[in-house]
């Protein structure tokens, strides 16, 4: 038996302050993102938004339903939503947050599995890392410079 170690590295910012503009402006963005999620059940907003390589921002926002196998989440709506409105164009960078009505969330909103699963896709498709910007309500940014950073074993098509 041997033992096999994973680690990566993320960048963290106390708070917006010192953040470089383009994140803040894409960390801004999502958080308008959030005004549009419609999630009566859980009353965690999640907003995104996607910087693409052509300088197009993209919203998404999470949309529930009160069965829950059928919500969608932030990332994903900007992540198709994207694909959809400028097909071929790779994503550079991505910022999540959140907006919550029962606690503030102080530490940063990381992607679930599935959308990570998505994003990954798209950073493999392109051959093009995609950032990840990452806060709660307030707090902490936490800045991933790849999806493969988040998902150490991912699965591929290479698996297939």
């Amino acid at each position: 038996m041997k033992k096999i170690q994973f680690s990566a590295e993320y960048l963290c910012y106390a708070d917006e302050k010192g953040l470089p503009d383009q994140d803040k402006m894409l960390l801004n963005e999502a958080k308008e993102a959030v005004n549009s999620s419609y999630s009566p059940y859980s009353k965690f907003k999640v907003g995104a938004a996607l910087l693409l390589e052509n300088g197009a921002v993209v919203r998404g926002s999470n949309q529930e339903n009160a069965a829950f196998p059928v919500t969608l989440c932030a990332e994903r709506t900007a992540v198709f939503s994207a694909a959809v409105q400028f097909p071929g164009v790779a994503i550079v960078a991505i910022a999540v947050t959140v907006e919550t009505q029962q606690k503030n969330m102080n530490k940063p909103i990381t992607p679930c599995g599935s959308c990570r699963q998505v994003m990954l896709e798209y950073e493999l498709r392109f051959n093009h890392n995609i950032r990840i910007i990452m806060q709660g309500d307030f707090g902490e940014i936490y800045i991933a410079e790849a999806v493969k950073d988040i998902v150490p074993l991912y699965f591929d098509a290479s698996f297939l």
